[in-house]
């Protein structure tokens, strides 16, 4: 559980608002939503800054965003640092709603051997357990609600996680959002980008070539379809939390839609929600990290967006990098950004994605004070709630 010393400011599951409503409820503390834009410019966290946006293109929001700074585990005395959670849905918004709600508390709660005291108890295998924890209790959702919601079995989320705890950083993905690395070249006296994830997607060789080594008896486990790779023809993404359908046989039946069905049975999970985990010791070049889902990352490369990072003040880059990337997808359409803003949630998504984005800026004095008893705040934006608008 939560220390009942930490202050929660949650955005109340943001609702785009009707053109012209005023809707920045009161100020910046929970964070401000405009039309389909939900925004906090800036915050403080135990280790340093940070700002986030996110932007809806769908009917329903299916991108969750997370930022806690606090203790990371269930006891005030333990370890404190930031937790940054990225939730990319698809198919609907309940895994990553699901995720957002229980991977932090997973993390905080996962006792055993695997607490090391090396790094006040915080290491790889807690964050990979927390992963498959919250994999199994949301199966454990399905099935609960299958006979009257088995559209439930076809949605899933990524998941991308950041934890800064003890001056270490650990980096957990599964799914195609991505971590991007600003650090300071001091030879240069350049910002450089440094990719701390990679994609669990089957466009990219390395993971059509996993997929193949896990499914050897499988020569359609990949297909190409209308010039775009996908697992069993139905998804691009290898990993994730939920697509029960794809996990679980049972699922993968009536009354689950025909579109999802495999033909044939398959007696080990599809997919996989196991996370892939960087551990590195952070360094006083390390400047700031951008969290972002894969509608980001679609019209901006890494150095492009630490590039607006560096140059921008950091209150409301977040929001910078937004429209970077919309003023992008405008551009490839031939349209003006400011045409671009009129168009509706739902066919918006045939410009451009749901985006997420946080930028966490690392104050090296601050990541090195393990000790440090700094701010302690609950962000949360997106959550999959629908509403009408425009920005």
């Amino acid at each position: 559980m939560v220390s009942a010393t930490l202050m929660r400011f949650v955005s109340p599951c943001w609702k785009p608002s009707v053109e012209g409503e005023n809707s920045s409820n009161g100020g910046d503390a929970a964070g401000r939503a405009e039309g389909l834009l939900w925004y906090k410019d800036s915050g403080q966290h135990v280790n340093g800054e940070f700002s986030m946006a996110v932007i809806q293109a769908n009917n329903l929001l299916e991108d969750c965003s997370q930022l806690e700074s606090g203790p990371m585990s269930s006891t005030e005395s333990g370890p404190h640092g930031t937790f940054v959670g990225v939730y990319d849905g698809h198919g609907g918004p309940e895994a990553a709603r699901f995720v957002n709600e229980h991977l932090f508390e997973n993390i905080k709660t996962i006792h055993g051997a695997e607490f090391t005291s090396e790094n006040n108890g915080m290491s790889a295998n807690v964050i990979n357990k927390a992963f498959l924890a919250t994999e199994e209790e949301f199966l454990s959702l399905v099935k609960k609600q299958w006979l009257n919601k088995p559209q439930i079995a076809s949605v899933g989320a990524c998941c991308l996680v950041g934890v800064v705890c003890s001056g270490v950083l650990y980096i957990a993905n599964a799914g195609d959002s991505r971590v991007v690395l600003g650090r300071l070249e001091r030879a240069i006296k350049e910002i450089k980008a440094v990719q701390l994830s990679y994609e669990h997607n089957a466009s990219i060789e390395s993971v059509r070539e996993e997929l193949h080594s896990l499914h050897p008896d499988d020569p359609h486990i990949v297909v190409l379809k209308r010039k775009v790779w996908r697992v069993k023809g139905l998804i691009q993404i290898s990993r994730s939390i939920g697509d029960a359908y794809l996990k679980r046989a049972e699922f993968n039946r009536e009354p689950l839609l025909a579109k999802f069905r495999l033909p044939e049975p398959f007696d080990k999970p599809i997919l996989k929600a196991e996370p892939t985990i960087l551990v590195q010791k952070l360094s006083p070049e390390d400047q700031f990290l951008i969290f972002a889902s894969d509608g980001l990352w679609e019209h901006l490369s890494n150095q492009e967006a630490v590039d607006i990072v560096h140059s921008c003040p950091r209150n409301g880059v977040a929001r910078k990098l937004l429209k970077a990337a919309l003023c992008e997808a405008a551009k490839k359409r031939e349209m003006r950004y400011s045409d671009l803003k009129k168009i509706d949630r739902g066919v918006r998504r045939h410009f451009h994605d749901d985006i997420t984005v946080i930028v966490l800026f690392l104050d090296s004095n601050l990541v090195s004070r393990s000790s440090f008893r700094g701010p302690l705040i609950s962000i949360k934006g997106g959550c999959g709630v629908s509403g009408n608008g425009n920005t």
